[in-house]
Order: structure tokens, then C-alpha cells, then sequence
């Protein structure tokens, strides 16, 4: 049989136990904020019926999902005249009925159609689970890759989106982050642009551009809206909008101004200052609003299902793309049939999020291994006296190892090293003779003479 040179599917890769210990901080750090909010953890299978998935992302999403060949002899029931057409497209339905999850979205929403009897409105859910993507891969885009969701479905209230805000101050905050900006939008209000200028139809093309101005700049954003059919006279009805300046308050005041005969402008707007006033009524004594919330009216993520606010958010701290966002849908659920079911949802960016920890050394300088303690193993006498402690220290919830084989000392010491393990155990005649433990420090290389129940208080 012959050799096969070891190698990583495109898209792929491998997680060593270090940077494991990293993403599962990021991700308890999560967890455990969403839990604070009442949320609760979902899982899905990695791979759903074909047709759950297809015809939910657009025809360029659909070619992007990964499919899965029916087992056994998946050419035999295949038509003969499209084997002989050569049209993968056409053969696809025949030869696979499974795919691997595109997001996590669309298998949520299966979930709430599915456990509909099951679960209690409103339902707040949070899922970390990895995606599949038939993208071609670059860098900071994989083919496989996590994603961090947490939504609720069944509630109207925009007490959602102001906690979503505070779900994302307080977790990036955990996180160590300083200096973030949570930038909020609504469909409306876009809308509402696009008809107060005449051109409600174009309001697709219109987000496109103006999405783009951080990027481009305002005469690129100019020259794209004029290739996409708006006027000079539009790009000056335009400009002061995509230009608003002041605070918070200050953007919608002129909005409502500019917008004020349009109705789905002027919701917008008032969903926008509703959601404020829910985080000033929770932050009464701490942070004030503008020091981490910021009106963007260029922000038009997911134009094709949100439905009222946008969100999007970007650290100041280092260059990176955004690093979360997410928004309110009304019909989350009607791709199956159960209609009018109202959500809102935001996803954390985990690899961005890791990217940018790892640049700013933020993540904790505890040790990065599970080991607290490893014990030293001399010979079979020094082995089978510490096995007994080392059975014990577990029960304390100390992690401790006892190294496997009697060999040289360097070596054993080495493999400490390695693991970034804290302390040493130096356990050889003269300790199982006095009953006094030796304790080497692998940081600073001091060691101490001690008993085990000493031992014990110090690693705990």
C-alpha cells in the first residue's frame, strides 16, 4: 500500500491544544454571558436534508453548499439521459438527498417549525457550531468554520434588540476589549430614504453604494449611484444624510427632519430611539450611550430579510473587518410554513474575535494547559508511592499527571516545558523516606520541601 503524504483539505484546519484552550475562553466567555440573558443552548446535526437548505441563500449560496453523495451505488438510480448530459445541476437531486449546514439560521428555524409544541414563546436560543462553505479559500475565509448565533423568535418587543447591545458591551468588555463601536440601523429608515428621494425601487441598489463609503469614499459612493440609475439631483438630496454628524440624538433629529413624509422612515426612527431608551433606563449610572452605540445610516447588512434594526460591530482597537452583527427578521420561520413568527438575532465573529485578541495579547496569562502538576516518575517504587496522591489530588479537582515512564530526569522536565505545566513533583527515596515532598517551581525554578497536605493547599 502505498505512502500517502498527510495533508489538510482546502479550507481546513487543525486546532493545537493551546490555541483549543483560546477559542473554548472565547467561547465560555460567551456562553456564559448569554446564559446571564436567559438564553439556552441548541444543537443541530452538522448535515440536514438537501431540501431543508437549497433555495434559502439565493442561487449563488445554493452553489456554495456543500453536498453529500447517497451511500451505496449513487449512480444506479440516476436517469441514464442525464448521466449522459454531463449537467452536475441537474444530476445533483439524484445523487444526494443530505447536505452539510451552510449557517446556522436556516436549521434553527427548522428547529422552532419542528419543536413548535415543544418550546415556549418567546424562544431564546444560542448556538456554537461549525459551518461548511464550498468557497474558495483565501485568507481569514475557510471552508470550515464556526459560527456563534444567539436569537430569540416569537417577541416583537425591541426590549430584545437593547439587550442584544448589552449582550455585546458586556461580552466584548469580558472579552478585554476597550474600544469597540456597536453601530445600529433599521430597514425602515432606509426605505424611507429611498422614497423620499423617488426612488423606492432602487432602494437595493441604493444600500449597496452608500454600504460602501467607508471604503470608496463619497465621490466613489456618488459615481456607483449614478451608474445605478439615480440623478444629481438625488446624490443632493443624498448627500447630508450620508453624511449626518453629531451624537446620537442629534443623527435621528435630522433624519426626522428629512424624513419626515415618509411613515416606514419615521418608525424607523422611533424603533431606533425606543431601543436607546431601554439602555439608558439599564446604564442610568454607567456608560453613556454614545461612548459605544453609533447611528449608521451606511450600515445595510442582510437587506434581503432584516426587516427593522441592523447591527453591526467593529473594534477601534486594531484593523479588522466587523467582528458581529445581526438584526430583526418577521418571517424567519415562513420558509416552512409557520408564518408570522417576528425574530431578532445577532452571531459574534469567534475567529475575528480570536485574531484580534491574539494581536492586542489579550487572552489570559494563565497557563494554557489543563496540567497543574506533574509528578516526576523515578522508578516503580517512586511510581506506585504517588499514584495513591495522585488519585487524591484529583479528587481535590487538581489537574495532575504522573509521567508515564521512568526515564531520564531532562527528559520528563522537557515534557513540562512543553505543556507550560506550572510545578514539578520531585518524589525519590529520600522524600518517600522523610514523607516531605519536593515541589519545583517551573517559572522561577525555586524549590520547596513540604507535606502533602501543604501540597495540596497551594495547588488548589
Amino acid at each position: 500500500m502505498a505512502i500517502v503524504k498527510p495533508s489538510l483539505a482546502k479550507g481546513t484546519r487543525d486546532f493545537s491544544p493551546i490555541e483549543m484552550e483560546k477559542r473554548n475562553y472565547i467561547f465560555n466567555v460567551l456562553k456564559d454571558v448569554f446564559k446571564k440573558f436567559g438564553y439556552n443552548e441548541i444543537q443541530t446535526p452538522s448535515f440536514e436534508n438537501l431540501s431543508t437548505l437549497t433555495g434559502k441563500y439565493g442561487d449563488e449560496g445554493d452553489k456554495l453548499i456543500f453536498k453529500i453523495l447517497n451511500s451505496g451505488d449513487y449512480l444506479a438510480k440516476a436517469p441514464s439521459e442525464l448521466l449522459l448530459s454531463k449537467s452536475s445541476t441537474k444530476l445533483t437531486a439524484h445523487l444526494s438527498e443530505k447536505a452539510l449546514r451552510y449557517d446556522l439560521t436556516v436549521p434553527f428555524a427548522r428547529y422552532v417549525v419542528m419543536h413548535q409544541n415543544d418550546i415556549s414563546l418567546p424562544f431564546k436560543r444560542f448556538q456554537i457550531q461549525p459551518v461548511w462553505r464550498a468557497d474558495r479559500p483565501q485568507r481569514g475565509r475557510y471552508r470550515e468554520f464556526y459560527q456563534c448565533d444567539v436569537d430569540v423568535v416569537g417577541s416583537d418587543s425591541l426590549l430584545n434588540e437593547a439587550e442584544f447591545i448589552l449582550i455585546y458591551h458586556e461580552a466584548l468588555k469580558a472579552l478585554g476589549l476597550r474600544d469597540f463601536t456597536i453601530k445600529i440601523n433599521n430597514r425602515k429608515i432606509l426605505t424611507g430614504i429611498a422614497e423620499v428621494i423617488g426612488k423606492p425601487e432602487l432602494i437595493v441598489d441604493m444600500t449597496v453604494a452608500i454600504d460602501k463609503l467607508d471604503k470608496i469614499g463619497l465621490e466613489g459612493v456618488n459615481k456607483e449611484l449614478l451608474e445605478r440609475g439615480f440623478t444629481e439631483d438625488d446624490l443632493e438630496m443624498l448627500k447630508p444624510i450620508i453624511l449626518l454628524e453629531g451624537t446620537n440624538y442629534e443623527k435621528l433629529g435630522q433624519l426626522k427632519s428629512v424624513l419626515s413624509s415618509s411613515e416606514n422612515g419615521l418608525k424607523g426612527i422611533a424603533e431606533i430611539e425606543d431601543v436607546f431608551a431601554y439602555i439608558q433606563q439599564f446604564q442610568q449610572t454607567e456608560n453613556k450611550l454614545d461612548t459605544f452605540v453609533e447611528v449608521d445610516i451606511t450600515l445595510a447588512r442582510g437587506l434581503n430579510y432584516y426587516t427593522g434594526c441592523i447591527f453591526e460591530v467593529k473594534t477601534n482597537e486594531v484593523a479588522m473587518g466587523s467582528i458581529g452583527g445581526g438584526g430583526r427578521y418577521d418571517d424567519l420561520t415562513g420558509m416552512f410554513g409557520l408564518k408570522g413568527l417576528t425574530g431578532v438575532g445577532v452571531s459574534f465573529g469567534a475567529d475575528r474575535i480570536y485574531d484580534v485578541l491574539e494581536e492586542l495579547d489579550l487572552f489570559p496569562k494563565r497557563s494554557m494547559t489543563s496540567t497543574k502538576l506533574l509528578i516526576v516518575n523515578f522508578d516503580k517504587n517512586a511510581e506506585t508511592f504517588t499514584l495513591p496522591l495522585l488519585y487524591k489530588l484529583r479528587r481535590e479537582n487538581i489537574a495532575a499527571e504522573l509521567y508515564p515512564t521512568a526515564v531520564k530526569l531532562k527528559k520528563q522536565l522537557s515534557y513540562a516545558d512543553a505543556k507550560s505545566i506550572p510545578y514539578v513533583l520531585l518524589v525519590g527515596e529520600e522524600e518517600i523516606q522523610s514523607g516531605k515532598l519536593t515541589l519545583k517551581d517551573m517559572v522561577t525554578g525555586e524549590q520547596k520541601s513540604l507535606k502533602e497536605d501543604t501540597l495540596i493547599e497551594i495547588l488548589r
